[in-house]
Order: structure tokens, then C-alpha cells, then sequence
């Protein structure tokens, strides 16, 4: 059974990661990640398949949306929680793209961390 305490953890990890993307803020973002996470999908129309690390050098190595003025659009779609672990469907503007992000995060002593995020841009 989730709880408003527990929902309000798992978003404000999301928040970190909406933020962080929308900022190109690599150290909000690895707040958000666990350190060991992986990140799987179909970024114009090649399957991507990239460590936390790599995947923090393509955000720092990108244009900031923040600072483009791309509106800040990303917002959650679905959550679903059992026990220490959960999914967020996730939808985003990035740099021009839309993207539905599947995130799986687990409960950690420090909060809740992402550990996969799975995703495809229109």
C-alpha cells in the first residue's frame, strides 16, 4: 500500500530528475540516479544503452533547455509502488524532443533512487 509520505519521497526524486534535466545540472541529476543505474532506449531511431557516467557527460556536453528558454515541460503520467520498489511514466520535453521515460526506482537508507530509466522520444 503506498503511502502520501512514500509518494511524496519518489516525486521529489523525480522533481531532482525534471530539474536536473531542464538544467543540465549533472550533480541534481546523480542525486536523483543511483550510482550503478543504467539507462536503455531508442534515441532517433537507435537503440542507446548507457551507464549513469556516460549518460552525465552527454547532459553536460548538451545545451541547457533552462538556458535556450525551452519551456519547462515534464510532468509524471503513472506511478505505481510496492513495497521498497516503483515505476514512474514520465513525459518530457527535451531539447526539442518528447519523450515517455519508464523509470524503476527502489528505497534506499537515503531515499528513493532511480535505477533504470528506460525511453523513447516521438
Amino acid at each position: 500500500m503506498q503511502t502520501s509520505n512514500e509518494l511524496s519521497a519518489i516525486r521529489a526524486t523525480i522533481d531532482k530528475f525534471f530539474t536536473g534535466m531542464h538544467t543540465g545540472d549533472v550533480d541534481r541529476l546523480r542525486h536523483a540516479f543511483h550510482p550503478d543505474a543504467y539507462l536503455f532506449g531508442y534515441y532517433k531511431g537507435s537503440f542507446s544503452r548507457l551507464s549513469l557516467d556516460d549518460w552525465m557527460e552527454e547532459v553536460r556536453s548538451e545545451p541547457k533547455p533552462s538556458e535556450s528558454n525551452e519551456p519547462f515541460d515534464m510532468r509524471i503520467v503513472a506511478t505505481d509502488v510496492t513495497g521498497k520498489v516503483a515505476t514512474v511514466k514520465t513525459a518530457t520535453l527535451y531539447l526539442g524532443l518528447r519523450f515517455t521515460d519508464y523509470l524503476t526506482l527502489a528505497q534506499f537508507d537515503d531515499g528513493w533512487k532511480i535505477i533504470n530509466k528506460a525511453y523513447h522520444h516521438d
